[in-house]
């Protein structure tokens, strides 16, 4: 089974590209992100043409998730159980072909102190609660999505200049290894290191994707316990060379 992660900045803007995507590489699990459309204005309708089941979760103009699978999907959740909670769209879950998937679009912060970083830091936290319930349930299980933090220096371009701002700040990286402990592996880190992997590369710099100016916050992650059931994870830059595309290019894993 190959899984797949994808924000697609506007499902509808990215339609001609997701769907050129699937038809060539037939991922069995898609999980989006920034969807930004309301579930009945989901173009749904091409991606069963496909033979893909839907389930989504989405709102106008912003974020919005929603899993694309070839398999059927059941025990399908969104977001967070405790209610109080904003519905902001950013989680959705399904276990399809025995395997837990939680795909997330973490939230970006915006800037260093503001109410959006707190509530970053807030929701991080509250998703490392989250996780450990995934977790006690099954070992069969992958968080994948627009995790919008570079882990290491190794991550983002330019990591001196970056360094405590939006995405590479120590408030993240601290919060980020509090949900993975020694619990979940990065899957792509597994099989690949060193710097110049990318899966985000700002439109707002010229030319930043061929000058490779980019970030990887897209992310696969999966537990360490189980790891000899993942046998490879790569980032598909192709689409984000094509006409129109999204900022973010997917990032795959293929599983037992």
């Amino acid at each position: 089974m190959t899984v797949a992660t994808f924000n697609v900045n506007s499902v509808r803007a990215r339609l001609p590209i997701l769907v050129r995507w699937l038809e060539a590489v037939r991922p069995t699990v898609v999980g989006l992100q920034e969807t930004k459309v309301e579930d009945g204005k989901f173009p749904g309708e091409e991606f069963e043409r496909l033979g893909y089941q839907i389930e989504i979760h989405g709102q106008p103009r912003y974020n919005g998730v929603a899993l694309l699978s070839l398999a059927p999907m059941v025990e399908v959740s969104t977001g967070f159980p405790d209610p109080g909670w904003p519905i902001d769209c950013r989680i959705i879950q399904a276990t399809v072909e025995g395997w837990t998937i939680v795909n997330t679009y973490v939230p970006n912060g915006t800037s260093v102190g503001s109410e959006k970083w707190a509530y970053k830091m807030a929701w991080l936290e509250e998703f490392s609660s989250h996780l450990e319930a995934v977790l006690a349930k099954t070992k069969k299980a992958l968080w994948i999505g627009d995790i919008n933090i570079a882990p290491t220096a190794a991550d983002v371009f330019e990591p001196e200049k970056h360094q405590g701002s939006v995405g590479f700040h120590p408030d993240e990286h601290a919060r980020l290894a509090a949900i993975l402990g020694e619990k979940w592996q990065d899957q792509f880190r597994r099989f690949t290191q060193g710097p110049g992997h990318h899966t985000f590369w700002e439109f707002v710099i010229p030319n930043g994707f061929k000058r490779d100016l980019g970030w990887r916050i897209d992310h696969i992650y999966a537990p360490a316990e189980n790891g000899e059931d993942v046998l490879e994870c790569w980032i598909d830059k192709e689409p984000r060379g094509w006409e129109r595309p999204s900022d973010h290019t997917p990032v795959l894993v293929r599983i037992r």
